[in-house]
């Protein structure tokens, strides 16, 4: 029904979210969501995207804002769709996205008699929202709709992120309502009092380093920083996984913080004292035995700059000020001719191709494989944005993608895949094709779970038992990634040298619409 003509609560949060510039919305939804879908199909603004698993959805959520720096709503199905979706919401938390879940539920007076897809829908939501609704009514809804917008678009502290879940009781759908909801106030970040910024500038030395996080990646940041720490002589780090990195030649050179920790305790050797710029202390992604879970060195004085939650751009402009280093130029990228490399194909053959033939601008979605190592020569190559795997849950790539090709219809974006993590959220593929969005999957396939046997190993065994073995091994049977790519209507290639993969990249870049390259490792 029209809007001018009496409304639902369905239609009235949806044409309240549009007219909020919330314009696109990633679904997977049941029964109890269709007087949302039929709200979506009454307001042609809303962009409704379906994705075949809700993991696709998430994550394909939290790519378009990381781009789009603005939410998407999902759309999922009950707590089991939730269920479904929460590893890459996980991820969103960690990068503090803005995402707003819209999760149907029965209606309240259907609650109590227990139906087969009845569940405790607010615990799930708990581990991944730091703001939810479970008692919305239909006059309530697009209010509530509101503020789920404006505690997504609010900082947040720590690790809460910025994912609003709102669990929509039926009836709120169905019932009447009569009017729109306005956006709220959103809350500014908090400004860092000049004491702070003092205390900083008085103990920053050649033996310092800038650890940077969250708004401290932003390029106007990460400039800022640069030219903090070469006025001092000291170091600067991003951690080591960043949500997004816009960088390329002419951009100011910053190193990251490695994964396994005695890498990052040797990186951060001869460190005495670390600032915190939107950053937390690191910490070792686990606990091995007989080791530091905290890698800090001994007797560094750790001082935080600025919170994730709090204004890191201005404490960056007051303590660059303070230094007296607003006008110092520091190191950059520059543009490098990157070597031509030949024979079979390996990790740096394929990464070396993909930095020297992206176009400018293009955006990489990393994810558990071999693909990250297209971030160094990217830096030598072209300006480009890098969205990272933020919170360890693999498959996130696909889905990033997918939100941001969407997000930014005039950019290539790529996706650097595993093969293993791809195999978590492979649907993405359909809902590329679906959507001809201009996305290029590149399968980094050598048929194991690398990092797990890697991990394995370092135990302290020599060599990788026959039972463990066969819980890394992905060659028994052998996916075909071309033919899976395929059925789902993207076409793909298979490349086991470098010549064919570079043969196979140019011919992706002319086709309009994704594409999938299985490189065989």
């Amino acid at each position: 029904m029209r809007w001018d003509q009496g409304m639902n609560g369905a239609e009235s949060l949806i044409r309240s979210l549009v007219e909020a510039g919330v314009t696109t919305c990633f679904a997977n939804p049941g029964t109890s969501e269709m007087h949302l879908v039929q709200a979506i199909d009454a307001v042609p603004e809303m962009r409704g995207v379906l994705c075949l698993f809700e993991g696709v959805c998430t994550g394909a959520a939290d790519g378009y804002a990381r781009i789009a720096e603005k939410p998407a709503i999902t759309v999922l199905h009950l707590g089991p769709g939730l269920g479904n979706g929460i590893a890459n919401l996980h991820n969103a938390r960690r990068a503090a996205t803005p995402l707003i879940n819209l999760v149907g539920n029965h209606a309240t007076y259907h609650v109590p008699l227990d139906a087969p897809l009845t569940s405790d829908i607010e615990t799930l939501a708990n581990n991944v929202s730091s703001w939810i609704k479970t008692d919305s009514t239909a006059t309530s809804l697009a209010g509530d709709g509101m503020k789920a917008l404006a505690k997504s678009l609010s900082p947040s502290q720590g690790s809460e992120g910025r994912t609003a879940t709102l669990i929509i009781p039926a009836e709120a759908c169905w019932g009447e309502a009569d009017s729109l909801a306005a956006p709220l106030p959103v809350a500014g970040a908090e400004v860092v009092k000049t004491e702070r910024i003092s205390e900083v500038a008085k103990a920053l030395s050649p033996r310092s380093m800038l650890l940077i996080d969250r708004e401290g990646l932003k390029p106007e940041a990460r400039l800022l920083a640069a030219r903090i720490a070469a006025k001092v002589g000291c170091r600067i780090s991003m951690t080591t996984f960043p949500a997004r990195v816009d960088s390329g030649p002419g951009h100011p050179m910053v190193e990251r913080l490695p994964y396994f920790p005695e890498d990052v305790t040797a990186a951060m050797a001869g460190v005495e004292h670390l600032v915190l710029v939107g950053a937390e202390r690191p910490v070792s992604f686990f606990a091995y035995p007989n080791q530091d879970s905290v890698l800090v060195p001994d007797g560094c004085l750790v001082q935080r700059l600025a919170a994730g939650h709090e204004n890191v751009i201005q404490a960056l402009k007051d303590l660059c000020a303070e230094m007296g280093a607003e006008a110092v130029d520091p190191p950059r990228y520059e543009h490098q001719s990157l070597p031509d490399l030949e024979g079979k194909l390996s990790v740096r053959g394929v990464s070396n191709v993909i930095a020297k033939h992206m176009p400018e601008n293009s955006i990489l979605c990393g994810d558990s494989g071999g693909g990250a190592a297209v971030l160094a020569p990217a830096q030598v190559s072209k300006s480009h944005t890098w969205l990272n795997l933020t919170g360890g849950s693999i498959g996130q790539g696909g889905p990033a993608a997918v939100g941001a090709a969407i997000a930014a219809p005039e950019r290539q974006v790529f996706a650097l895949l595993g093969d293993g993590a791809s195999m978590y959220t492979n649907q993405a593929l359909w809902t590329q094709a679906r959507e001809s969005l201009n996305v290029i999957t590149v399968i980094f396939n050598n048929q194991i779970y690398g990092i797990l046997e890697t991990e394995y190993l370092r135990l302290g065994v020599n060599t990788v038992g026959e039972h463990a073995a066969q819980l890394f091994n992905l060659a028994e049977p052998a996916i075909d990634f071309v033919k899976l790519a395929e059925s789902m209507g993207v076409p793909g290639r298979r490349a086991e040298s470098v010549a064919e993969f570079e043969v196979a990249l140019l011919e992706a870049l002319e086709r309009n619409g994704p594409t999938l390259i299985e490189a065989m490792l």
